[in-house]
């Protein structure tokens, strides 16, 4: 016969090991709650600091194309900040006509701008040739299958596109381009201005530099930091071009932080029609 106090010690030992189980799965679902709820927070403030960048690019389309041309802003790189909902925003709107056309661009530009990148001048002119090779429409069979032969021989599955770039990321599959040199030059390129060089009055200090007839960083950066630093004037606001980039960055007050570039036309709105046309959107400072 079972005595009753070892029956009573079974008894508060499944009770003690109940309440153990009980503390365990309280704590697991209390870790989930908490777990869930930072992910909503997470996520909320990742949201506002979205729209918050949204209203930048917005107010930044609207400022291009302000009725009082005086308090249009001037696409030369110049940060504008302001408050938006509770979020530091802060907006710079680049002209493309001031950027280097990989559909455009002379040789020249092109081998100036590598070069300015850190490529030797060998490197950088046999690298601008096959620039032009890319974007250039093969006049024969022949003349398209050796330059096509030279990517095989470098260890390429394909060969030149022979028409028109389709993305400035598509710089990255030209023969001899360099991984370090493309995240230094991305930024300066564009494929909406459709000039031969860029224009100086609007370009960047590379780009500025790699203009004929040519100057170096020093030079450019010094010109860029004065134009920087003038007033906005009429005429230079008057004169900006129709497409431009541009990049806005909101930072909430606990740090969460969104960044949106978009490559926008400017346009006429007509029956409805938005003022913009949007031609590129990234999200994330990444190129």
């Amino acid at each position: 016969m079972t005595h009753p106090q070892g029956q009573r010690g079974v008894a508060l030992l499944v009770v003690l090991w109940a309440c153990t189980l009980l503390a365990i799965l309280l704590g697991g679902y209390a870790m989930l709650a908490r777990t869930e709820g930072l992910q909503a927070r997470y996520m909320f403030a990742q949201t506002q600091a979205h729209y918050a960048a949204e209203a930048g690019l917005m107010r930044a389309i609207y400022a291009l194309q302000d009725p009082q041309q005086e308090q249009r802003w001037i696409a030369d790189g110049r940060v504008y900040p302001f408050a938006f909902d509770g979020a530091k925003v802060s907006v710079s709107v680049i002209d493309e006509s001031g950027k280097v056309d990989l559909n455009a661009a002379s040789a020249d530009v092109l081998q100036n701008l590598f070069r300015l990148a850190g490529m030797p001048d060998a490197k950088a002119l046999d690298l601008a040739k096959n620039v032009v090779d890319w974007r250039s429409f093969a006049m024969t069979p022949a003349g398209a299958g050796l330059k096509s032969s030279a990517y095989a021989m470098a260890g390429r599955d394909y060969g030149p596109r022979h028409g028109p770039f389709a993305s400035v990321e598509e710089l990255q599959m030209v023969l001899g381009m360099d991984p370090a040199v493309y995240r230094t030059v991305a930024p300066q390129l564009t494929l909406w201005s459709g000039r031969p060089s860029p224009d100086p009055a609007k370009a960047q200090a590379l780009a500025l530099a790699a203009t004929p007839p040519g100057m170096n960083l020093q030079q450019a950066d010094a010109m860029v930091a004065a134009r920087l630093g003038a007033q906005a004037q009429p005429g230079l606001v008057v004169s900006q071009g129709v497409t431009h980039s541009i990049r806005s960055e909101a930072t909430l007050a606990d740090g969460t932080r969104a960044i949106l570039r978009a490559t926008v036309r400017l346009q006429v709105a007509r029956n409805g029609t938005m003022p913009y046309a949007v031609l590129r959107w990234q999200e994330g400072d990444g190129e």
